[in-house]
């Protein structure tokens, strides 16, 4: 590509990272991980991982519940929400992900946006400390989802439940003890079930629709105003953890091939493909289950297959759902065990999560290590609240921050200048292969959208999000005394 990018991060020590325009391919030496990890992850791989990821068993059990939230058949508007929130967010992700494809994804972001020496060793500190805790919750949520959602088949009584959600761990990470190529094409396999899965709720339902959707929302236009917006903040956390995954492929940056133009055509695919499936699939739903009854579903699809197939199709899509549940989990253990590992690799965490498998070239130890706590996690806790709980603990560093950040770096790029006092680290000569429209509109709406939903999750999740934070601070600051670092010296 004319415009493609290479970057050459040097030592610590020059805080210094220069562009070369010329060359398609960052070169061997763009970053501690990028000579290690081979890139031969193609788009059609990227995107099919990112949607697999975005596709768990999240709208098959949120479904019912945006219903329930939104009091009727507006619960539309919150999928529709969740959608242009993941299509304005994915902008800053495409000038980021683009610019600096690496492993780690926003590890790397925060750290290069706001000076490695200083905030940006807290920020990416922060982002690390974070993924520790909310990477295996995320894996134990969907397991135990998966297991509860598994009880349709069979009864299962709580510890019957439980090891069907540890063993959904284990048999994710020993599927994923093994070469990027081969996991590139396990994935297309688990994209394909994704997209049957969805395919056959979709055309089912609107061939077979048993009321009329003209029935089903006729009420909308007496609902006010007031009412929608009430419903609408809280649904819309729920829809977007639906689509939370868009930005996968960032994670996996220096095992993508052409990142510069790959990273971003895969999450906008991502988004505007699963949006579609995902309104589809709700007005499939609605038109053969009446939306009274589906929102206490605890078994939508299942209900919705059996309504018009019968008990026997019935197992069969909840087979389905299932294998999908597990491609998604699949997905999600494969771009977190990176996070640790570039920020190990980077000399910013335990050195033992920068290595690497001798002959498969993969970081077996972070991969380990979350699977690990994913499946204790999976023993301990209950599915209750976590979906809230997870996004409202990565809104604040993760998404806000390095929006914030993305300004920074249009600033020094604009100024080209150090500032008298201050972090001496600074990003000199930045391009981006990718560029926003309207910038920065997009920007200032992603920050003001996040904070939207972070303030819709509710006080007690908002306190436990700060208080993570908050101990990762903590966390820092005796990791910097001990090291003598930045604020101690250094």
């Amino acid at each position: 590509m004319a415009n493609s990018l290479a970057i050459d991060l040097l030592s610590p020590q020059s805080g210094t990272l220069l562009i070369d325009s010329t060359s398609s391919q960052p070169p061997s030496n763009a970053s501690p991980d990028s000579s290690a990890l081979p890139r031969r992850l193609n788009l059609l791989q990227g995107t099919a991982l990112n949607m697999i990821d975005m596709v768990g068993i999240g709208p098959f059990v949120v479904l019912p519940l945006v219903i329930k939230t939104m009091g009727g058949p507006l619960f539309l508007w919150a999928w529709v929400l969740g959608a242009v929130v993941s299509l304005i967010d994915a902008f800053v992700w495409a000038e980021l992900g683009a610019a600096f494809p690496q492993a780690g994804g926003s590890y790397n972001f925060l750290k290069i946006a706001y000076g490695e020496r200083r905030w940006g060793r807290l920020l990416s500190f922060l982002y690390v400390w974070q993924t520790l805790i909310q990477a295996p919750l995320v894996m134990a949520s969907g397991a135990i989802g998966f297991a509860q959602y598994a009880s349709y088949l069979m009864p299962l009584d709580e510890w019957q439940r439980k090891a069907v959600s540890g063993g959904v761990v284990l048999v994710i990470i020993v599927l994923l003890y093994r070469k990027i190529d081969s996991i590139g094409k396990i994935g297309l396999v688990m994209w394909g079930a994704v997209l049957l899965t969805l395919g056959w709720i979709i055309v089912g339902g609107l061939t077979n629709a048993r009321i009329p959707l003209a029935e089903t929302f006729h009420s909308v236009s007496s609902v006010s105003g007031g009412l929608l917006a009430a419903g609408l903040g809280q649904a819309s956390v729920k829809t977007i953890y639906c689509y939370l995954g868009y930005y996968n492929v960032c994670h996996l940056g220096s095992e993508i091939q052409r990142p510069t133009r790959n990273i971003p055509a895969s999450m906008f695919i991502s988004i505007v493909g699963i949006a579609a499936l995902y309104l589809l699939m709700n007005l499939s739903v609605v038109s053969v289950v009446p939306w009274q009854q589906a929102q206490n579903s605890q078994f939508i699809v299942s209900t919705f297959v059996e309504t018009l197939y019968g008990p026997g199709a019935a197992r069969m899509a909840t087979v389905l759902v299932l294998l999908v549940a597990f491609s998604s989990l699949f997905a999600v253990l494969l771009g977190y065990s990176r996070v640790p590992y570039a920020a190990a690799a980077d000399g910013q965490f335990f050195k033992v999560f920068a290595k690497l498998h001798p002959t498969r070239q993969f970081p077996y130890v972070s991969l380990l290590f979350l699977g690990g706590l994913g499946f204790l996690f999976s023993l301990l806790f209950r599915l209750g609240d976590v979906i809230t709980a997870i996004l409202a603990m990565r809104i604040v560093v993760q998404f806000i921050g390095q929006a914030v950040g993305l300004l920074l770096l249009h600033r020094r790029r604009t100024y080209q200048s150090l500032p008298e006092q201050g972090d001496r680290s600074t990003v000199q000569g930045v391009s981006f292969p990718f560029r926003m429209p309207f910038y920065p509109l997009p920007v200032l709406l992603a920050i003001s959208v996040w904070l939207f939903v972070f303030l819709s999750t509710g006080v007690t999740f908002m306190i436990s999000g700060v208080t993570v934070i908050a101990l990762g601070v903590l966390a820092f600051l005796i990791s910097a005394r001990v090291r003598k670092r930045w604020p101690f010296g250094g």
